[in-house]
């Protein structure tokens, strides 16, 4: 059955890139609602924008979203990553600036909230996006596809200069609760000399060492080091989870990417929806819902970080 939260849970944190306050709050919401981001901030009527992959405005650092009134949220991945993963449905998600808080860069704190916050069950079976054809999105070296399969697996690589990183590899079945145990407190992970060219223009205003993971060549320059040592990876296919999760529903079918970043994966969603025949919408028996990412998700699961 589709799902939301019990009751509403409040995050408060800075953007990323304004370094501002802001606060975000995640209300149940009914079957068939979906998740809905509001920007409190913004006139009556015109704050409301859907979390689906016709709303993104493609960005290089981000996912930034966008409704027909010119409103914008920007960094969701990570919200919409623990809402998938977490197997809730249904949410109103109100948040007061342009940006969702970035927290410590990771999942784990929307996770930590949702799961206290607790599940209601609802009156309605889950529909997830079968993938029936095998669809593929190229960007130079990059690449991205989905293939069909009966449940949604990430696998992904990435390919970095700095010693720090490196060349990484991890295959996941996204079933049950393999996003909260594997992925979650996986944090952002950036260049110190691309954090120096973006704060020069004026962005990244609220990254720290606290909330990003920072390399410089061999080096990890964030206290405490690494959470995993493929932490790199294991955040992309934690935004992968994220950008995914704006099909509107759960999908079943094999991610694949390559140096894939927001802006490719969402020219998947847009390719894949484009294609006939490509996708088929089912409504999840018992079985086919357990295969879905979050299905029985519970406290035991979440990692302990510092």
């Amino acid at each position: 059955m589709q799902t939301t939260i019990n009751t509403p849970i409040a995050f408060d944190g800075v953007g990323l890139h304004s370094g501002k306050p802001a606060r975000l709050v995640i209300h149940p919401a009914p079957a068939g609602h979906g998740v809905v981001f509001r920007r409190v901030d913004c006139a009556f009527g015109t704050s409301d924008i859907p979390a689906l992959w016709d709303r993104v405005n493609q960005s290089p650092l981000c996912t930034r979203i966008e409704n027909e009134h010119g409103v914008t949220l920007s960094t969701v991945e990570h919200i919409m990553a623990a809402l998938m993963g977490c197997g809730v449905h249904n949410a109103l998600v109100s948040v007061d600036g342009p940006e969702v808080p970035i927290l410590d860069g990771s999942s784990v704190a929307f996770v930590r909230g949702i799961l206290s916050a607790g599940f209601r069950r609802l009156d309605r079976p889950v529909r997830a996006i079968k993938v029936l054809k095998t669809v593929e999105v190229r960007r130079g070296e990059a690449w991205a596809r989905l293939t069909p399969q009966d449940s949604l697996s990430i696998d992904f690589e990435i390919d970095f200069e700095d010693a720090a990183i490196g060349v990484q590899r991890k295959t996941l079945n996204m079933a049950n609760g393999s996003f909260v145990r594997e992925l979650s407190t996986s944090r952002t992970f950036c260049r110190k000399s691309d954090v120096d060219t973006m704060r020069a223009n004026g962005l990244a205003l609220g990254g720290t060492l606290d909330n990003a993971v920072v390399v410089d060549g061999a080096d990890i320059l964030s206290p405490g080091g690494l959470r995993h040592a493929d932490e790199a990876v294991r955040h992309k296919m934690l935004d992968a989870l994220g950008d995914l999760a704006l099909a509107g529903a759960p999908i079943m079918g094999r991610y694949e990417g390559r140096r894939a970043g927001h802006a490719l994966t969402n020219d998947l969603l847009r390719a894949l929806f484009a294609m006939p025949g490509a996708v088929e919408w089912v409504e999840c028996d018992e079985a086919a819902a357990a295969r879905l990412p979050g299905a029985g998700v519970h406290w035991g699961e979440v990692p302990q970080v510092a």
